[in-house]
């Protein structure tokens, strides 16, 4: 090692994680990923059958065209030819039935929103939205409250409030702050992307140049414990009483297992870690023989109320072409749950049983034998819960602890959790550790 060298561990080869080592190498620092599962990718990670030419991830994911800091990286890495962008259809339900509500025309057609001056009322603070840049005024309060009050209860009860319900449950759905909406309607575009071969295609090419740049990955590797020591030093505690020293560490895990894993830290910011709130996913992916949507429908959003026991179906390969996939057709259902829920410990079987026959209502034609086979994925740490006035409770990237670091989707806030912004995250934390 040089003499201005040092000896970085990262926690995570998520994007945060794999971005935030792209700029520490690219500057000259030694580089170590520690990663407890078999591949790159975190939760934008994926899965492919041997008659796949793409990967499928285990939870949904695409790009919105206002993604700058996952499209610069891209840039930076010389593959924006590889990026993608079909134009599926999304809808919304009303009364039984589904209605596109991807562009202007559609939305105004939506019968949900009623007619006329709710119509105007809609248009009107969207535009808002879209134009103002002063979130901080809004965090002070709910989406509940200030969709009621400028957007009135008859449109946010018809179009935001089934989103808010299915994205963070009965507890938490009317005191998510407004801030957080703000975001998603401040940057979102209908044009949604993805990368040619899938995320995970993307995940492995990025930590192979990682290792060509001279980084480290270690996976099937979870680390148990940090240590600050007396020397400076970081001990990071591997199992089996094999601990390894790094001049600075950075942890790109939940809040929670940043707590567990350096009980050293101060006791508020400790409380701080344990006090953020999120919702964790479940969500199950289908290949099915025959397309499901007679429309050709790509994302149906689902309040909880028309009846059916997930948030959100999802037919893939009406984005992506069942080419891709040897001709199969896929689908994801999914759901946000509290980590309590009982879909968290039921099995796969157990959930197809109480999911599938719900799709002959997208398709009456739909029965068990369409389907090739079943994969669920589940996860503790997928929606961070911001409450009004989050900006005063996120947990600095730069611990207590000298040398050690934390980046996390709760800390993105205002933006929603993605992969665009674990790549800011991440190269945010790798520009305070440079400094």
């Amino acid at each position: 090692m040089t003499e201005n060298q040092r000896h970085i561990a990262i926690i995570g080869a998520g994007f945060a994680g794999l971005s935030a080592a792209w700029d520490l190498v690219k500057n000259g620092q030694k580089v170590s990923i520690f990663e407890a599962s078999a591949e790159p990718g975190g939760l934008a990670s994926g899965f492919k059958e041997p008659h796949w030419d793409w990967s499928v991830e285990r939870f949904y994911h695409h790009w919105f065209q206002t993604d700058s800091h996952l499209l610069g990286l891209i840039e930076e890495l010389g593959w924006s030819d590889q990026v993608l962008y079909p134009r599926p259809v999304s809808v919304m339900y009303h009364k039984g039935k589904f209605y596109p509500f991807d562009s202007i025309p559609a939305a105004l057609a939506y019968p949900g929103l009623g007619f006329g001056f709710n119509k105007i009322r809609f248009g009107l603070v969207g535009v808002y939205l879209k134009l103002t840049k002063n979130w901080r005024a809004l965090e002070k309060t709910t989406t509940d409250a200030w969709m009621r009050k400028y957007a009135g209860s008859k449109v946010y009860e018809s179009m935001w409030q089934p989103m808010m319900i299915g994205k963070f449950g009965e507890n938490w759905h009317d005191k998510v702050s407004m801030a957080w909406m703000w975001a998603r309607l401040h940057v979102r575009t209908t044009r949604l992307g993805t990368f040619r071969g899938g995320f995970q295609v993307f995940a492995d090419r990025f930590a192979g140049k990682l290792e060509e740049a001279g980084v480290a990955i270690r996976y099937k590797t979870p680390v148990k414990t940090l240590q600050r020591r007396e020397n400076g030093k970081i001990s990071v505690e591997l199992g089996e009483g094999q601990t390894e020293s790094f001049d600075q560490v950075l942890v790109t895990l939940s809040p929670g297992m940043m707590a567990e894993m350096a009980p050293d830290l101060p006791s508020d910011y400790l409380a701080g870690l344990r006090n953020l709130k999120s919702m964790g996913a479940v969500v199950m992916t289908v290949s099915i023989k025959h397309p499901l949507s007679p429309e050709g429908y790509y994302w149906y959003n689902i309040p909880k109320q028309a009846g059916y026991p997930f948030l959100s179906l999802v037919e893939h390969t009406n984005f992506l072409k069942p080419e891709y996939f040897g001709g199969d057709h896929i689908l994801y259902i999914g759901d946000y749950l509290e980590t309590d829920h009982p879909n968290f410990s039921k099995s796969d079987e157990e959930l197809a049983e109480e999911f599938l026959p719900h799709l002959t209502k997208i398709n009456p034609n739909f029965t068990r034998d369409w389907v090739n086979k079943i994969w669920v994925s589940k996860t503790a740490y997928a929606q961070p819960i911001p409450l009004p006035n989050h900006s005063a409770v996120i947990p600095k990237i730069e611990t207590p602890i000298p040398g050690l670091y934390f980046a996390s989707m709760s800390q993105v806030y205002p933006w929603d959790r993605g992969t665009n912004f674990a790549v800011e995250i991440g190269r945010r934390a790798a520009k305070l550790m440079l400094r």
